[in-house]
């Protein structure tokens, strides 16, 4: 029972630790590996690529506002005063991780575990390293934008669904991404 305490005890100060540094990627640039961050490449003179990719806590919905909000900066930093996006995608990359119960050693043992073998027209399956033990499956989103945009001088484009006034969308938009 002592030991139960202890394995309780450990796994919720990890828990805590994890959680405390599971916070979304902050608007800023992409950081020397590229993970987390905006960038941009410039391809003419008025046109950029610009992408945001967030870290698996990261919406959706905050990976494609700062998207916009870098547009938005870039257009103005620029000389410009409106953008068009050209292009634009939001990439989703999804991945599964499972976990072993970390209870489940302290019913069997450290050293042992129940193992299923099937004899099946004439051959014994392999060992299946799932069965006879509790497993969580976590699902791991992470979302990356990217758009090439368009700038332009005065007011913007009438009826372009896809043109966009710059200081409006860092107006709106600024106080609603994570710094």
């Amino acid at each position: 029972m002592k030991n139960q305490a202890k394995s309780i005890a450990m796994v919720l100060a990890a828990a805590l630790a994890v959680s405390a540094c599971a916070t979304a990627t902050a608007y800023g640039p992409a950081d020397v590996r590229g993970r987390g961050g905006y960038a941009e490449q410039r391809l003419e003179v008025d046109r950029y690529r610009v992408t945001f990719a967030g870290n698996s806590v990261t919406s959706r919905e905050q990976v494609e506002m700062s998207l916009l909000l870098r547009s938005a900066e870039l257009t103005v930093q620029s000389g410009y005063d409106w953008f068009a996006t050209v292009e634009r995608a939001t990439d989703r990359d999804t991945r599964f991780y499972t976990t072993r119960d970390p209870f489940y050693s302290d019913r069997y043992g450290p050293y042992w575990s129940p193992r299923w073998r099937f004899y099946h027209r004439g051959f014994w399956s392999p060992y299946d390293r799932f069965w006879g033990a509790d497993h969580d499956v976590r699902q791991v989103d992470r979302y990356q934008a990217a758009a090439e945009i368009i700038m332009g001088r005065g007011p913007k484009p009438a009826g372009d669904p896809n043109a966009f006034d710059a200081r409006d969308v860092i107006a709106n938009i600024g106080p609603r991404v994570r710094m």
